[in-house]
């Protein structure tokens, strides 16, 4: 389930369709929208004045683990323990290009603010950075950096990110 609370800490809605538990959120830019990764599979679009689910994207095989929005909101990337990352655009709502692959299940997705590049981490501890436009004509770039990382965020207009190594791995 999934709990809208407002700044002050009051319960706003209680939104309830998956089947499963949900392991990401993230909101549209003008907040209109939630977008919710639940270990049931799906991906799902709700109104976030009401809870109204609106769209239910299903093509991931195993628990999706972390979702992203692009800066544009024309497409959302996923990242599951069915070791893909998928593209999937929020027009038509329908996968686009070909699953990029990691050889573990994945923790985490990020996109920096230009859009330009789709990062994935997982157990396989490898970051890879895609070419978010290659990406979509079915493959990508892709740089590869040996960690076990739990934690990824890409610096805005920097050309790295930050990942989080355990002591001792």
């Amino acid at each position: 389930m999934i709990r809208v609370w407002s700044k002050d800490g009051k319960l706003l809605i209680k939104i309830k369709g998956h089947d499963k538990s949900v392991r990401s959120l993230c909101w549209s830019k003008d907040g209109a929208y939630i977008f919710s990764a639940s270990r049931d599979m799906t991906i799902r679009k709700w109104q976030s004045i009401d809870g109204k689910e609106l769209v239910v994207l299903r093509g991931h095989t195993n628990t999706i683990r972390s979702i992203c929005l692009s800066p544009d909101e024309r497409h959302l990337v996923s990242a599951s323990d069915d070791r893909s990352v998928r593209i999937w655009d929020l027009k038509t709502n329908q996968q686009v290009g070909d699953p990029l692959l990691h050889d573990d299940e994945l923790s985490a997705i990020a996109i920096p603010s230009d859009g330009r590049y789709i990062a994935s981490a997982g157990l396989d501890k490898k970051i890879y950075v895609w070419s978010f436009e290659a990406a979509l004509r079915h493959g990508g770039n892709q740089v590869r950096v040996c960690a076990y990382v739990t934690v990824v965020r890409i610096i805005s207009n920097w050309p790295c990110m930050a990942t989080h190594t355990p002591t001792g791995s």
